[in-house]
């Protein structure tokens, strides 16, 4: 029973450091062990699912619709631009999708593979394309910083410390698509993906570097940010409860990056 528990930390362990990645923009580390293309495949799936479900309202035709499209080409662009100067894009084999759904809500996301959606409740406080861009940077951010795949990862190499018998298995391609399944309920609503408060704040960073190549002024999101703070009523929760920074953190933040941004901005 020893040998084959040293044999498990052994795998483990291998797996793990052959597994590390550095993401594309903020340049931080995380644990790669699942094929991004499996992800997006079921990325790709899902956002099929969620645009035939007669739940969902795609707005086409209109001023709002055209800008979000728009808006999300641009980036989509610039991103792959940057990409393909560092000599990565062959990692993101991404078909972009912009839609915009009629919803209350005040949401956007972007699943693994750039399929992307924003909800016409957000618009009133993105107010112009900058802030639009804001807004997609941030979602579009997280799907080019792999934050989906690095959790996927998470979940595998739990569950491979776990196991002692059969441990190879879990880092085959069907294991993560059933960790996919199960961190982002495929068939489930999509608008409730969810990062650490770590990942927010890089896909902060990675947003404002994206905007900023893109073409868009990144002094933009701190206003983008007071507007949406402003709008907010009632109690917040503290921080440590919400997967999300406050938003006196995040705009803290934004403002001590915007020099960093504003080195990729040309009008």
């Amino acid at each position: 029973m020893k040998t084959i528990s040293k044999y498990a930390m052994f795998l483990l362990l291998g797996a793990t450091l052959a597994g590390c990645a550095t993401s594309a923009i903020t340049g931080r580390k995380y644990l790669r062990l699942v094929n991004s293309n499996t992800i997006n495949e079921q990325a790709s799936l899902a956002y099929k699912e969620f645009l035939k479900d007669t739940k969902t309202k795609v707005v086409t035709g209109t001023a709002q619709a055209t800008a979000v499209k728009r808006v999300g080409n641009n980036i989509a662009e610039a991103t792959m631009r940057f990409l393909n100067q560092k000599g990565i894009a062959s990692r993101y084999n991404f078909n972009w999708e912009f839609n915009l759904v009629q919803s209350p809500e005040v949401n956007a996301w972007c699943m693994p593979g750039g399929k992307v959606a924003v909800y016409t409740g957000i618009l009133p406080l993105t107010a112009n394309d900058a802030g639009l861009a804001t807004v997609m940077g941030h979602e579009i951010a997280h799907a080019i910083e792999e934050h989906s795949v690095a959790q996927a990862s998470n979940q595998m190499a739990l569950a491979l410390g776990a196991q002692v018998l059969g441990a190879a298995s879990v880092i085959s391609d069907n294991r993560g698509v059933m960790v996919m399944n199960q961190l982002y309920g495929i068939g489930a609503p999509l608008g409730m993906l969810k990062f650490s408060r770590d990942d927010e704040l890089a896909a902060d960073r990675a947003g404002l570097i994206i905007m900023a190549m893109a073409g868009y002024d990144p002094r933009e999101a701190v206003k983008f940010w007071e507007r949406m703070a402003n709008a907010k009523s009632g109690n917040q929760p503290a921080e440590f409860l919400s997967t999300h920074p406050s938003d006196a953190r995040r705009i803290a933040q934004l403002q001590t990056l915007l020099p960093e941004a504003l080195k990729y901005y040309k009008k």
